[in-house]
């Protein structure tokens, strides 16, 4: 693992240029962030560098001097998306000169660069998955010399420690622990956008965490794209890292995350089921911090589909897992990923996924339609699924999640929960909000004082996506 102080050092160097540029001025920034928890922690790290420039926070983008998008490429919907905000800010553009960034995932896309440098040269500058950090300097070009920047790396970047960050919440933190994806899963971009596997030193982390634990933070959800193979490529590799706590696997990286005081809740994402070894089962079993609602991917209930995925797991293999997570962790719940409407898949297929929903009894499932991304294995099968299909078929898939949600709620009135207070409901200021371990959001009538605070609620009604509660 390399030492990148020097390059953060100069820019914060640019960020105090960029500071003296605008102490006579309140310039505004609008962000948007498109994706995973990932970019939404990436958002976090662009915001504290332009806060520390001397911007300020605005939602409308109208108003903004500078105008950044942070994009995803997973999904199809993701570029029409960016494509038709671009549209409306050309007009802001003409009319006050509002400077446009745009950086993330997609942008580690060649054919996605082409189409903004040709259909939309007002954008001022492009930055990758891989160069987030050097968007100080690429500012200050914009602002000093009037050059538009193209900042993107197709080799796997470093990663950068010490830059500043502006979470959003003051009570939950994601911290990501390691960039990258090895799997090469056949439907997915990412392994080409962000690059090879690469863990952070677990020194970082722990320190990271402490600071945040100091100023008040209550939940910790670590973020990675395979968080459970954390430092599996430096030990296979023989790659040097830092050696701090006795700390060599995920799962002592969450034993010793667990140690730290303040920290309540610890969550992560996203697993991939052939790394979930036994000591991370034991170690969740075991501590008390460690929240019991884990997401487990399974994209597929088909072992024949699962093999076409690049999955490297059978359904029979899925399902022993969870019933070994079952046997040995009290009270697991379990959320999970799927696909519909992947290449090849058959009706019998399908019902292999309604199968597993069925059999597994999932707390949340996040579900998609197949989207084709270009570059990958699955865009160039001959045997796609035709778009009405893919509906019928997603259609199904939520009529059971939904109906199982429901009856699942069920089973939570009456019960005590310990909620972890975060603030007024965003329907109704009169009400409190907040999360149980299994993360259900529970509204209640309550004062702001709790808010921060774990507090057991009495559940006494469902209302699918949320449940009500009282105070005991």
């Amino acid at each position: 693992m390399c030492n990148t102080n020097t390059e953060i050092q100069d820019q914060k160097k640019y960020i105090e240029k960029i500071k003296e540029i605008n102490k006579t001025q309140k310039p505004k920034y609008a962000i948007l962030t498109m994706g995973c928890q990932l970019n939404e922690n990436d958002s976090e790290k662009l915001c504290g560098m332009i806060e520390q420039m001397g911007y300020t926070k605005t939602e409308n983008p109208e108003e903004a001097n500078l105008n950044i998008f942070n994009t995803c490429c997973v999904r199809e919907n993701a570029e029409d998306k960016l494509f038709g905000k671009l549209g409306e800010l050309k007009k802001i553009k003409e009319q006050k000169g509002t400077i446009i960034a745009i950086g993330g995932c997609m942008m580690q896309e060649k054919h996605i660069t082409t189409k903004i440098k040709q259909s939309y040269p007002f954008v001022d500058i492009i930055f990758g998955t891989h160069t987030l950090h050097r968007f100080p300097k690429n500012l200050y070009k914009v602002l000093k010399e009037n050059q538009k920047q193209e900042d993107i790396l197709d080799i796997d970047g470093k990663i950068y420690e010490g830059l500043p960050i502006k979470r959003e919440s003051n009570l939950k933190a994601s911290v990501t622990i390691m960039n990258g994806c090895n799997n090469f899963c056949s439907y997915c971009i990412v392994p080409y956008v962000r690059g090879r596997e690469r863990s952070r030193e677990p020194k970082q982390i722990i320190q990271e965490i402490q600071e945040l634990a100091k100023e008040g933070y209550k939940e910790i959800t670590l973020l990675g794209q395979n968080v459970n193979s954390y430092l599996k490529v430096e030990k296979e590799k023989n790659k040097p890292y830092e050696q701090y706590k006795g700390i060599n696997s995920f799962a002592t990286l969450l034993q010793e995350i667990s140690k730290i005081q303040g920290i309540e809740r610890i969550r992560f994402i996203s697993p991939h089921p052939k790394d979930f070894t036994d000591d991370v089962i034991e170690a969740i079993a075991k501590n008390e911090k460690i929240c019991k609602l884990i997401h487990l991917p399974l994209q597929s209930g088909s072992t024949e589909t699962l093999k076409a995925m690049n999955r490297k797991y059978t359904k029979e293999d899925y399902l022993n897992l969870v019933q070994k997570m079952k046997t040995k962790i009290p009270n697991l719940k379990l959320s999970t990923d799927i696909i519909v409407g992947f290449p090849g898949e058959t009706e019998k297929d399908f019902l292999e996924t309604l199968d597993v929903v069925k059999k597994v009894g999932f707390e949340q499932v996040y579900m998609f339609i197949y989207s084709r991304r270009k570059g990958t294995p699955g865009d160039k099968m001959e045997n796609q699924i035709p778009e009405a299909t893919k509906h019928e078929r997603f259609d199904r898939l939520k009529q059971l999640v939904e109906n199982e949600i429901q009856q699942n709620n069920q089973k939570y009135i009456g019960t005590t929960q310990k909620i972890l207070v975060e603030g007024k409901s965003k329907t109704n200021e009169k009400m409190l909000t907040g999360r149980t371990e299994n993360n259900k959001i529970v509204n209640f009538e309550g004062n702001d004082e709790l808010i921060g605070k774990l507090i057991e609620i009495k559940i006494t009604s469902e209302h699918m996506w949320y449940l009500k509660g009282q105070i005991k």
